[in-house]
């Protein structure tokens, strides 16, 4: 039966897809099953379209069977149209002939004439974001003359494996002349219908057929989810390549192929944007590829772009998916009823159980678990396509592993954020070797995560493997329903504080940049080993959080740390721990109630921490203590104690031979010396911590020593040197990550500005000083104050922990000196009674005193100076002297306190 005399006909009164299929076929003297051999289709797929019981051919399929019908022109078109129509249910228009319509042996398409190109027998490319560089380096690596004969893309369902395949395709297709095309694995295929297939959709029936067909010429076939039959695609390849050595094969897949020679591409999901990106405004996070592919999405469901008040339920919820694609347009899809706020509150916690829709044809180019478009030999095009959830993609390539990688993964999955390779392996010790003696080597198992695209691998540094977030959600649920959970989490919480006690060391040093980034990558893992060890094993706790206070303390997180600190320490089940152990933990309260102005509080715990390790002989900690202590003395105003406390210090750190500490005394007692005036000792004494900082390798005490004795030349009203002293300390502190003495030697350097008359860059100083108080939540204002800004606060770097905002008591030293040199007395009176109102600072107090005298002649403040005075011990400078030696001689006092 010809096509002209099919029984059955569409409602229109056109031929059907079945009747025109099975007429070609008879025509074409083809069995259904020679029909299928040469299009690279199952058996089933052609007798189930004959028989219209396929009411959804695939594009592809319907193109692989026009191709071996050898139909062309408007049969062709009569061929596909019909197609078309089947599965939309309108009428066939056989006038109407696809744009993109794609060519395989010698039939060619309307939008490629034959003879123009290579022929390419593949869809058209979706249009990727964030793949560009894939694309370019894949498209190379097949087109190089010594490239691999065998590339394999293998990643995670969703991730974009069978996109990126179209798209390297067919930017690689015109280096490849003997033509470009595609195969799809169907489940239960065997060798021979891969064969099959892959000869058929390049042009022939038999490998001597291809072999002459291609007589050298490059070309490339394209084999999608290889995973459903792994070993007659293995053997498959094996056989073309070994006799068509110029073909080149991609693949997409959950694992590779194993073939020698084969170059395995993991396709990572997109790149997501850090904490606080959305702070940079809608342009900044849209550069970020999945963000763009997010709002891509969006903009098909909702006209709107996003808020500015959704922009962080954007970043959160795109970080939240781990930049997965499928989940990315899975989630962006819910967007035509909820907003990005309603979608991160509602889903944030369920990413797992998004589904994808029904019908595949809703998102074309995903290639989830069974929804890929269904251009396959040996699959069935009839059965219905079940909605499945990330859950069941997930579980796919988990169910390729081996029990005990399963057991590993779920280890695994407790890091929350990057970790490294001796992280992983101490992770996965033998829970019954506590000591972690039984070392296993992790390497081939994150090879073979890598592999199946279940672990990330970005950067160079140590820690760059990270879980997917879908896979580490779904191997935690794992974990949690065979009762592992609790027994994985306190091995966590062991191999977080080892890693932070070794890391601790670090924290003073020529290291401590290196130190702070490492703490910085594994946050999210201290927080949460933290959380967990305080409720399951307090002692580890304990033992964390006492090797934390540093860090906390370079990270503005005193409070909370000292919360810790202070919650373990009273933890019953810690009363027995090792007393040293709990003597750093005091000794951490104590630091950190320092930086915000809570050290008053905690002087007994710092006498009791020194107690502590003074019975146990522990230099370390009695150094430490003595440090710590003499600070909180300066700042309830016991000088003489505190001195006393440096001077220790210096001597038991001198026996010892402890160069930084010996610094660190230094700089403390620098302080006193400017507190009696005797600003050429304390330039003595920070010559000596720049020289012993230098010979210990502390670049972040050099840094504070020049930023001291920025201060130090500025009291001697040597302000252009001030500034350039300032400048440099300034430099070398931004790039040791150290704001919060930063922004206090740009309060020395304006000071300095503005008693220059420097006006406009003083100014710029002001902007600078309250963007950073802004930032960190401090009330800078641009107005005199009424109200007091905060407890006391010494300025010297270093002497002391700073608590408060001191910027207050800074700026409106700066701004009274900008107005005094203006001649606004009145001006200038106002601002220098603010700074000296919330004046933090003892020195600052007196300058502000200072400052207000000279501005009113009002003799009676020097009552209020004199009491400041003798109250802190500190001594006027003889150029504030001079200054006030009128008023004095008026009140007819002495003229130098």
């Amino acid at each position: 039966m010809t096509p002209d005399h099919d029984r059955s006909r569409s409602p229109a009164g056109r031929t059907g897809l079945p009747d025109l299929l099975r007429g070609h076929r008879r025509t074409a003297g083809l069995t259904q099953a020679e029909l299928a051999s040469r299009a690279g289709v199952g058996v089933r797929t052609v007798r189930d379209l004959e028989r219209g019981r396929s009411v959804r051919p695939q594009r592809t399929t319907v193109e692989l069977l026009a191709a071996a019908l050898d139909l062309t022109g408007a049969t062709r078109a009569t061929f596909l149209t019909a197609a078309r129509s089947t599965a939309s249910g309108e009428p066939p228009q056989p006038d109407v002939t696809p744009a993109a319509l794609a060519i395989t042996g010698s039939t060619a398409s309307t939008a490629e004439p034959a003879g123009s190109g290579p022929q390419v027998a593949l869809p058209p490319p979706v249009a990727l974001i964030g793949r560009d560089r894939d694309v370019t380096e894949l498209a190379g690596m097949l087109t190089a003359e010594r490239g691999p004969r065998l590339v394999s893309l293998v990643g995670l369902a969703g991730v974009g494996k069978t996109a990126l395949a179209l798209s390297v395709a067919h930017a690689a297709a015109r280096a490849h002349s003997g033509g470009v095309a595609g195969v799809l694995v169907g489940e239960g295929s065997d060798g021979p219908d891969v064969l099959a297939a892959s000869m058929a959709v390049l042009g022939a029936a038999r490998l001597p057929e291809l072999v002459a067909r291609l007589a050298g010429r490059p070309a490339l076939l394209v084999m999608d989810a290889v995973e459903r039959a792994p070993g007659p695609v293995a053997e498959t390849l094996h056989r073309l390549t070994g006799v068509l050595p110029s073909l080149r094969v991609l693949v997409a897949g959950r694992h590779p192929v194993g073939l020698p020679g084969e170059r395995v591409w993991p396709v990572a999901p997109l790149d997501v944007p850090p904490p606080g990106a959305e702070r940079r405004g809608p342009a900044t996070l849209g550069s970020w590829p999945a963000v763009a592919l997010f709002t891509a999405r969006l903009a098909q469901v909702r006209r709107e772009p996003p808020t500015a008040d959704e922009l962080p339920a954007l970043a959160a919820l795109v970080r939240r998916l781990g930049g997965l694609p499928l989940a990315i347009e899975l989630m962006a899809a819910r967007g035509r009823i909820l907003d990005l706020t309603e979608l991160l509150d509602r889903y944030g916690d369920r990413v797992l159980d998004l589904a994808t829709p029904a019908d595949p044809a809703v998102h074309p180019g995903w290639d989830g678990p069974d929804a890929t478009i269904r251009r396959s030999v040996g699959a069935d095009d009839t059965g219905a396509v079940v909605a499945v959830t990330l859950r069941d993609a997930v579980e796919t390539s988990y169910r390729l592993l081996a029990s005990d990688e399963r057991a590993a993964l779920r280890r695994l999955a407790v890091f929350g954020n990057r970790w490294s390779v001796e992280l992983a392996e101490e992770m996965l010790v033998d829970e019954t070797d506590r000591d972690g003696a039984a070392a296993i080597d992790p390497v081939s198992l994150l090879d073979r995560l890598v592999e199946l695209g279940l672990l990330s691998v970005r950067g160079t540094g140590p820690y760059r493997f990270r879980l997917l977030d879908a896979v580490r959600d779904f191997a935690a649920e794992q974990a949690a329903g065979g009762g592992e959970l609790p027994s994985i989490r306190r091995r966590h919480a062991v191999v977080v504080t080892r890693l932070v006690a070794r890391t601790a060391t670090d924290l003073v040093g020529p290291r401590l940049p290196e130190a702070l980034h490492r703490l910085d990558e594994v946050t999210s893992d201290i927080s949460s080993a933290l959380a967990h060890a305080a409720t399951d094993d307090p002692v580890t706790a304990l033992r964390l959080a006492a090797s934390l206070t540093r860090w906390w303390r370079f990270r503005g997180r005193d409070v909370a740390g000292r919360q810790w600190l202070r919650r373990l320490l009273a933890d019953p089940r810690t009363v027995d721990a090792d007393p040293v152990l709990r003597g750093w933990a005091a000794l951490g309260v104590a630091r950190l109630a320092a930086e915000h102005g809570a050290g008053a509080d905690e002087l007994p715990t710092a006498r009791a921490a020194l107690d502590a390790f003074r019975q146990a002989g522990d230099v370390s900690g009695e150094l430490e203590s003595r440090i710590v202590l003499g600070a909180l003395l300066i700042g309830v105003g016991r000088r003489d104690e505190a001195r006393e406390q440096a001077e220790t210090v210096l001597r038991l750190a001198g026996r010892n031979g402890r160069i930084r500490d010996m610094a660190v005394a230094q700089n403390s007692l620098a302080w006193h010396e400017i507190r009696v005036a005797d600003l050429a000792a304390a330039h003595r004494r920070l010559a000596a911590v720049d020289r012993l900082a230098a010979e210990c390798g502390e670049q972040r005490l050099r840094a504070l020593s020049w930023a001291n004795r920025a201060e130090v030349v500025r009291l001697e009203g040597r302000y252009a040197d001030a500034v350039d002293q300032g400048r440099r300390a300034v430099a070398a502190l931004s790039e040791l990550g150290d704001p919060r003495h930063r922004r206090r030697v740009l309060g020395t350097i304006g000071l300095a500005l503005a008693q220059d008359g420097r006006g406009d860059e003083a100014a710029e100083v002001l902007t600078e000083l309250r963007a950073d108080a802004a930032e960190v939540g401090v009330g800078v204002r641009s107005r005199p104050p009424a109200e007091r800004a905060g407890p006391p606060r010494p300025r010297l770097h270093g002497a002391v922990p700073a608590g408060g905002g001191p910027k207050a008591a800074i700026c409106a030293l700066i701004e009274g000196n900008l107005a005094l040199h203006r001649g606004d007395r009145e001006l200038a009176a106002e601002w220098f009674a603010a700074a000296a109102e919330v004046g933090q600072d003892r020195r600052d107090g007196v300058e502000a005193l200072v400052g207000l005298a000279a501005s009113t002649a009002d003799a009676a403040i020097l009552d209020q100076l004199d009491r400041v005075c003798q109250e802190s011990g500190i001594r006027l400078l003889p150029q504030e002297s001079e200054l006030l030696y009128a008023l004095t001689a008026t009140r007819g006092g002495p003229a130098e306190r």
